[in-house]
């Protein structure tokens, strides 16, 4: 609310001495002087580095020679800003440059894509066709004011009564689009998917374990059959076997003949 962002600039501006001790100061002590807002570090963080952008710029913090230019020309120097947003810019282009300009937050984004006036694509870019046309210049402060209480409720609590009674009011055919709590039974299906998934992978690896211990312990080698001898060394072996058997049986009737021939030489001598 705008009541809140008054209150931190207030804050700001007495806890610290200038500016510029404000840039050199650490994110966590800007976000301790700025906890009265949604999300006080990332607010710090945007101030930090967009006090840092103006200083290397101008070697000042005095902006007051953007209201002597061209508004498209001062846009064009602040989207070079790091640290500035597209609700920054709209923000200074209708309040500082006399600019038409309706600033929309994060939550807004995210009201208006409820009610269905733009879409998840448009939502995600930070863009509202044709807002700018449909909302008159001098109604254009009002209408970012409701617009950014809007935001800022759907932020701090999505889920409450009040916004859910107010989106419904603007577009009562937005009741499926209403941020919903995720029940136990989703959690439960979630958590139970979340534990399924890493058993079915690592099932396999059993199995691999296996294959590999089977690839490692050596396969005993089959000896080579004896091959059959052919018909060629047969008919060789049974000539040699021939040969043997012929030498053996002339060998034998020799050393008989010597032994008669000797019995006859005893035989023949007289005795004395």
């Amino acid at each position: 609310e705008h009541s809140v962002a008054e209150s931190t600039y207030s804050v700001l501006v007495n806890q610290f001495f200038d500016w510029n001790e404000i840039r050199v100061s650490s994110v966590r002590e800007l976000a301790e002087a700025m906890h009265d807002l949604t999300d006080a570090p990332e607010a710090a963080i945007r101030l930090k580095n967009s006090l840092q952008s103006v200083f290397e710029s101008n070697y000042a913090f005095d902006l007051e020679a953007f209201k002597k230019q061209n508004i498209g020309q001062a846009v064009k120097t602040l989207l070079n800003y790091n640290g500035t947003t597209q609700f920054t810019i709209s923000y200074i282009k209708q309040t500082a440059l006399g600019g038409h300009s309706i600033p929309v937050n994060k939550g807004a984004l995210e009201a208006l894509m409820v009610i269905g006036v733009i879409s998840e694509a448009e939502a995600k870019k930070g863009v509202v066709p044709g807002l700018e046309r449909a909302i008159s210049k001098n109604k254009g402060i009002e209408f970012g004011s409701l617009l950014h209480q809007m935001g800022v409720l759907l932020l701090k609590n999505p889920y409450g009564p009040a916004l859910r009674k107010l989106l419904l009011e603007i577009a009562p055919d937005c009741k499926d689009r209403l941020p919903k709590r995720s029940t136990k039974k989703s959690a439960e299906k979630e958590s139970e998917a979340a534990e399924a998934a890493p058993e079915k992978k690592s099932a396999p690896a059993p199995e691999k374990k296996k294959t590999a211990a089977k690839k490692k312990t050596p396969t005993k080698k089959k000896a080579p059959p004896k091959k059959k001898p052919t018909t060629k060394k047969k008919a060789a072996k049974k000539k040699v076997a021939v040969k043997k058997k012929a030498s053996a049986s002339k060998a034998k009737p020799k050393t008989k003949t010597k032994e008669k021939s000797s019995t006859r030489r005893l035989s023949k001598r007289k005795p004395r």
